[in-house]
């Protein structure tokens, strides 16, 4: 740091030695992190290792979750008292501000109710529509229409190429609690380097399906039983360019929708059954993840059910004989046979009809787009928080 105007002590050649950590420096951040972090831990918190931003507590019966983004805080426990203490000790280390019942957190609304939790992102919506000058537009009943299939090689050239790219990149935060426009999202990604006229089309279309959705959003509901339920889907050779299929899976904890994906698959499959075996690795590396957090949040789950539409794919998991035409597939797939030896993972088939998945690798019609979102466990959210 140079010496500030009217400071005349410094020498030439002299810096200033920074007792204090400053906004706007690249290492404030960590450095106030760590702080945090490390006041936490002398109460008694314990870190998650698979998600640092978690601390957790547990005193015989009585138990802390607390959960942190930068100086916002999350506090959840059944015991009043010891929230109360909690606060206590961290407004007399830092001063903080108290608004009481969690009603919007980081764009996101929640409302409790004695049936459960509703999460909604309405007025980050609203918002976005407003910048791009939507308000007012009329409404569609899905995010993309039957069929679309974006290319980048037919059209013309977008000329805001800023503006898609702003569009894009905004779209990507309501996906936390809208996974009924996570395929919409994943292909509108694939085009920020060179958007054309039809791509930038297919955005504004979407945004007008959400305007007609605005209320919706995921419940989680109270009473849960503590099981992990899976339903994965491979839609075979999507891509018109590279012939990559698209991976689609969506997880459920009890009746709760708790984490979904829409992702290409990094390489081609010679078949639809293998497309759908692809399609079953990532959901076992989620529920290690998911075992992990349940233990540090001192829940015990249960074995992983996953539902797949794709009986080939179920008897190559179970088949522990490797054929010339399936021997080719990567060895980090073999995850899904190794944790269904072990008895981790139970895969079962499913009807196509009854996939919720396929939410997440085509566009669907009105009709099947409803049923599916209602599969989801999303419902309209009427709560305005104040």
């Amino acid at each position: 740091m140079t010496p500030p105007e009217g400071y005349l002590k410094a020498k030439n050649g002299e810096v200033c030695l920074l007792k204090r950590r400053l906004y706007g420096l690249k290492q404030a951040s960590r450095q106030w992190n760590l702080e945090f972090s490390d006041k936490l831990i002398n109460f008694g918190f314990v870190q998650s290792s698979h998600d640092n931003c978690l601390f957790v507590k547990k005193t015989g019966a009585h138990f802390l979750a607390l959960i942190i983004y930068v100086d916002d805080v999350i506090i959840i426990g059944n015991s009043a008292s010891l929230i109360c203490s909690l606060k206590n000790y961290l407004h007399d280390l830092f001063a903080i501000k108290d608004l009481g019942s969690a009603k919007y957190f980081l764009g996101l609304e929640l409302l409790r109710t004695d049936q459960g939790t509703h999460l909604c992102q309405r007025k980050y919506i609203l918002d976005l529509l407003k910048d791009v000058g939507l308000i007012g537009c009329k409404t569609v009943s899905t995010p993309f229409p039957q069929g679309l299939n974006l290319s980048a090689q037919t059209g013309s050239f977008f000329p805001d190429v800023e503006r898609y790219r702003r569009m894009v990149g905004r779209l990507l935060y309501p996906n936390l609690s809208r996974p009924d426009i996570s395929f919409g999202v994943q292909q509108l990604s694939q085009f920020v380097h060179t958007p054309l006229q039809a791509h930038w089309d297919a955005a504004l279309h979407l945004l007008r399906y959400l305007k007609g959705t605005i209320g919706l959003g995921l419940f989680y509901p109270i009473g849960v039983r503590a099981t992990l339920t899976a339903f994965c889907d491979a839609d075979w050779g999507t891509c018109l360019l590279t012939r990559r299929s698209l991976t689609g899976y969506c997880i459920f904890f009890g009746g709760a929708l708790v984490s979904w994906k829409t992702k290409k698959q990094k390489t081609m499959s010679k078949s639809s059954a293998e497309a759908e075996y692809r399609a079953m690795a990532p959901p076992p590396f989620v529920n290690c993840v998911a075992t992990t957090l349940g233990t540090n949040l001192h829940i015990l789950l249960h074995c992983l059910l996953i539902w797949c539409d794709n009986k080939g794919s179920l008897h190559i998991t179970a088949n522990p004989v490797f054929h010339e035409r399936t021997k080719h597939l990567d060895i980090d797939c073999h995850i899904v046979r190794n944790q269904y030896k072990v008895g981790v993972i139970l895969p079962q088939h499913i009807s196509s009809c009854l996939q919720p998945t396929n939410l997440f690798t085509k566009s669907l019609g009105g009709p099947a787009f409803r049923v599916f979102v209602s599969k989801l466990g999303m419902c309209l959210f009427t709560h305005i928080p104040t």
